[in-house]
């Protein structure tokens, strides 16, 4: 008589798999949900940690999503990969900003810019596949990548060089493994931004490796001091097909909580991504995807209002930051952050402490002035802090005067 198959008891599982376990915690949107828990207990807290624009969602944008609601239609599934009158307005978007012609089948509508970059990496990387990261990133790129299979290597450009990466940085970097690069300009969290050459000669090297390129252009509206956005995929037609473009309408038209954006590549890696968006989602809401059509369809009036305050306030918070000893922060060209190089307080006496890292620092500065920010340590190296600037002016300034008075005073 055989005997019984020994079994494993379930008990002595993991109770979380260590994929998921491993993903770290947005540290954006850690920050920024402590901020607004210490506000809610009553705490005059300033939060410089949510890339979040403070104004309203353009009233005709509002208003285009109040009459889908009315109709039954929009009550029912579509596409998975979204409504093909909003594809058409995202191909044709893309032509009048960024001069790339594509068809609408080659995008895909996702719930939000994040779950864009995350099936870039899912549709194309097999496991062990590295991507080359530029640093300082957006905190959710390396955890989208590993949670794709990927392996991110990270190539660090500071201050000194306007924390943009060069083709000899990129190159030493390269393996037999490498199989995509990230590019994002301008930058989340730095505010950097390429310029036509960089991105050009950039886009050629990666051609000329075979590589792919993902390229996150959220911020593509949003650049100052008459620098321009250039689009990767047309600065280097070398690439051809290579090439995989996220966006979406959060920053642009200060539509972050309506969850749209999209995915822009070939003909296989649309259909791949969509497949895996017909299992993990479905469609995104048709209410939010016609308010969606109605933003990328409409004017650029209300951007344009926006980022004369964006403006205004990056001069204020550069200005206001490099009057404290020790800090040392760039003009941002893009987006709404500046990107502090605060290397110079760590190991100072502040208030009787003495802080090793910037996530250190950022606690003490939360817990001694009530002032939210993200550390360096969730971008790439310690030592830097990443301020949002898309707040109300009164707020930024009050948050500035807090920090100059009480590390100004380090000895």
């Amino acid at each position: 008589m055989s005997a019984a198959p020994s079994t494993v008891p379930a008990a002595s599982f993991p109770r979380v798999s260590a994929r998921i376990a491993a993903i770290a915690e947005s540290a954006t949107l850690a920050v920024d949900a402590k901020a607004k828990a210490l506000k809610a207990a009553g705490r005059p807290v300033i939060g410089f940690g949510a890339g979040e624009p403070d104004f309203a969602t353009p009233a005709y944008i509002v208003e285009a999503a109040i009459d889908a609601a009315r109709q039954p239609k929009n009550h029912r599934y579509s596409p998975a990969a979204g409504l093909p009158e909003l594809k058409s307005a995202i191909a044709a978007k893309t032509l009048r900003d960024s001069g790339y012609a594509v068809d609408p089948s080659q995008v895909v509508v996702t719930n939000g810019g994040k779950q864009a970059v995350y099936e870039s990496f899912a549709t194309l990387l097999d496991p062990g596949d590295e991507v080359l990261l530029p640093a300082p990133f957006w905190t959710t790129y390396p955890e989208a990548i590993r949670l794709a299979g990927g392996v991110p290597v990270e190539v660090f450009a500071g201050p000194e060089q306007g924390y943009l990466v060069t083709v000899d940085q990129l190159e030493a970097a390269l393996t037999p493994r490498t199989k995509i690069l990230l590019f994002v300009s301008p930058s989340n969290p730095t505010g950097a931004v390429y310029s036509p050459e960089q991105t050009r000669e950039i886009g050629q090297w990666a051609a000329a490796k075979g590589l792919w390129v993902v390229t996150d252009e959220i911020y593509e509206h949003l650049t100052y001091d008459d620098v321009p956005f250039t689009s990767i995929a047309t600065a280097a037609p070398e690439l051809g097909d290579r090439v995989v473009i996220v966006n979406g309408v959060a920053k642009t038209y200060a539509m972050t909580g309506w969850r749209v954006g999209w995915l822009i590549g070939p003909k296989d890696v649309v259909q791949g991504a969509t497949n895996l968006q017909s299992h993990a989602t479905s469609n995104v809401a048709n209410i939010t995807q016609l308010a969606a059509l109605a933003a990328v369809s409409g004017p650029l009036t209300a951007v344009e209002e926006m980022k004369v305050a964006f403006d205004r306030r990056r001069k204020a918070i550069v200005a206001g930051l490099n009057a404290i000893d020790g800090v040392v922060c760039p003009t941002p060209h893009g987006a709404f952050y500046v990107y502090a190089d605060v290397r110079g307080l760590l190991g100072r006496n502040l208030g009787g402490v003495r802080c090793a890292t910037s996530a250190e620092l950022a606690a003490l500065i939360l817990d001694k002035v009530e002032v939210a920010v993200v550390p360096g340590e969730a971008f790439g190296p310690s030592g830097f802090l990443r301020f949002s600037y898309a707040l109300g002016d009164d707020d930024l300034a009050e948050g500035v005067r807090r920090l100059q008075d009480f590390l100004g005073a380090a000895s």
